[in-house]
């Protein structure tokens, strides 16, 4: 297996043999990532000399018989919107383009602490604000599939460099579907945990205000081995969120790794009731329902009474969301304009015309919405959907302009992940197939609060049982990276 498709877990099995060594991995990505990363632009800041000094410190460990930590000298890609202590970190904005943070986030803390060597720093959309990776500062992110695609936002540096291997490991954030979104256009795992399992203080002048309520942390991988051994290491409480959750004990990959049949009950809705669902996609989704009733699953679909038109419910979502924007880059927007995207700028300025008593009238429906998924875990343990009504799309557009013939608005009619950060549930994207073009196609797994592990149990049957995800998307996928 080429380098670039071992997983962390696999490197870590190759360093305990010493069949590999960490110093010969980082500089052998390092190697693929100048010779990729040019066409892909999935990294902006490249952490090159520091990690090869720690790759070194990382092979003198194991060649001392020492004690391995959990991710000892695997490489990793870090989002550019957190914070790494020395490492630039722009946000994807020209304010702040040459921004070198003072400390590190407790996920990047824990991180480098387990033994994980940062590469470098991966492209977003200027502070995250929507579904596509593409900024003032360093341009598109194209999706490793398909060049001319774009690879999803807002964690799409990291997701596209999973995908293409220069990494195999990375992190993410995710405040309407960042993680989940760019999984599944670049065919990966993406998942979001329950808030509050993930502490969440990278600006910690925010963390009672703002849109933090929204903002989840999480993983980026291309095995839910991986993604359950950085949930281990990410999750916990810490006293820099006032709203982190303590660690629940135990490890979430041990238990993973041990056989578990539980049976599930599964319930699937193709499109909330609200949604165009491109054909292609669909087609790969109801085929995977199939497959999972066949498998013994109890399958039964699901009608969910979402009390607002799919334009209401945008509406509303984006309302919320502005609010935290405007909160957050006001003052910032009127002093520099220049340095803000239009998009951005619109966004800003609909925030703020929303009084406090109407924002707190908006957040009614977030309770309507908890008690709407509450009575679905009374019947199901788990709820499927596509992860994205459309498969990869124009690198430099924000979203089609239809679906299945029919006009959409284009920048978030695609876009199915935003309830799941309204109710803070857990839910993953995982890779289901192919549309008939090639391009990846991701379904959405959610649950009850805090039963992280039950996504993370299923998400493991489908990848070693179900047709679709017997490996061929990984390897397909190295094999068409051209690029």
């Amino acid at each position: 297996m080429a380098l670039t498709q071992l997983s962390a877990l696999d490197l870590l099995k190759h360093y305990r043999n010493k069949s590999l060594s960490p110093v010969e991995v980082v500089q052998s990505l390092f190697d693929v990532i100048h010779s990729v990363n040019p066409a892909l632009n999935a990294f902006v800041t490249l952490n090159e000399d520091n990690a090869l000094a720690f790759a070194k410190k990382a092979e003198a460990r194991i060649m001392k018989g020492e004690t391995l930590r959990p991710l000892e000298g695997v490489p990793i890609a870090i989002k550019d919107l957190t914070h790494t202590k020395g490492l630039r970190t722009t946000f994807g904005s020209p304010l702040f383009k040459d921004n070198v943070p003072d400390r590190d986030s407790t996920v990047v803390h824990r991180l480098k602490a387990a033994g994980a060597i940062i590469m470098g720093k991966t492209n977003t959309p200027e502070f995250g604000y929507k579904g596509t990776t593409d900024n003032p500062l360093f341009g598109a992110t194209r999706n490793p599939w398909d060049l001319q695609t774009n690879a999803g936002g807002s964690s799409g540096g990291s997701a596209a460099a999973v995908s293409a291997g220069l990494v195999p490991i990375a992190e993410g954030s995710d405040g309407g579907g960042s993680i989940r979104i760019p999984a599944a256009l670049c065919g990966i795992y993406g998942f979001k945990p329950s808030y509050g399992r993930i502490p969440n203080d990278n600006h910690l002048n925010s963390i009672f205000g703002s849109h933090e309520p929204f903002i989840h942390s999480g993983t980026l991988t291309r095995t839910i081995e991986d993604a359950a051994l950085m949930f281990d290491i990410m999750k916990g409480y810490t006293t820099t969120d006032p709203f982190v959750l303590p660690d629940d004990g135990g490890s979430a990959l041990e238990r993973l790794q041990k056989e578990n049949n539980r049976p599930l009950k599964i319930g699937w809705t193709l499109d909330f009731g609200m949604y165009e669902i491109d054909k292609d996609v669909a087609s790969v989704f109801m085929q995977t329902i199939d497959q999972l009733a066949e498998a013994g699953f109890e399958v039964q679909a699901v009608q969910l009474d979402m009390k607002k038109t799919l334009r209401e419910y945008i509406e509303y979502f984006e309302a919320l969301w502005t609010v935290g924007l405007a909160a957050g880059f006001k003052e910032a927007s009127e002093a520099h304009p220049e340095a803000f995207s239009k998009g951005l700028l619109t966004m800003i300025e609909r925030g703020q015309k929303l009084s406090a008593i109407e924002f707190k009238a908006l957040e009614k429906d977030r309770a309507y919405y908890w008690h709407l998924f509450q009575e679905q875990w009374q019947s199901y343990d788990i709820l499927l959907s596509p992860t994205l009504a459309v498969p990869a799309f124009q690198y430099d557009w924000e979203g089609p302009p239809t679906i299945n013939g029919k006009s959409i608005k284009a920048d978030s009619d695609w876009v199915m992940t935003q309830i799941y950060n309204i109710t803070g549930l857990p839910a993953l994207s995982l890779p289901i197939g192919l549309t008939t073009s090639g391009l990846p196609v991701g379904m959405q797994a959610a649950t009850q609060r805090l039963e992280d592990e039950t996504l993370l149990q299923f998400a493991r049957y489908c990848e070693r049982h179900l047709p679709l995800l017997s490996g061929a998307i990984n390897s397909k996928a190295q094999a068409s990276k051209s690029i």
